[in-house]
């Protein structure tokens, strides 16, 4: 069991309270926990990844275990805490400005 915590705007969206738990067939990875995170929320498909690139959007970034994972390569496993349900998997609303 997977959990994602997602930021409030998309929680909203998705009409879901706190934590979103998933179950990941196969290898846990970005790849994977995004696109059952969309399965299964079909109203995020492409909020927080483009929906034909299906990369990450800009002002999106991804934490796991106090850990940016932005930059990662989608398809590397991610952390055993995760995997675990030990630790979320963060999906954070990058801020910008001056």
């Amino acid at each position: 069991m997977i959990r994602v915590v997602l930021p409030a705007h998309l929680r909203t969206l998705a009409h879901v309270d706190g934590e979103v738990k998933l179950d990941v067939e196969g290898k846990a990875t970005q790849r994977s926990v995004l696109d059952t995170l969309e399965a299964c929320y079909p109203m995020l498909r492409g909020t927080i990844r483009d929906q034909v690139t299906h990369e990450r959007r800009a002002f999106v970034r991804f934490f796991a275990c106090q850990d940016d994972l932005s930059h990662e390569s989608p398809d590397a496993p991610l952390p055993d805490a995760v995997v675990s349900g030990a630790e979320p998997f963060l999906v954070v609303g990058a801020m910008a400005g001056g």
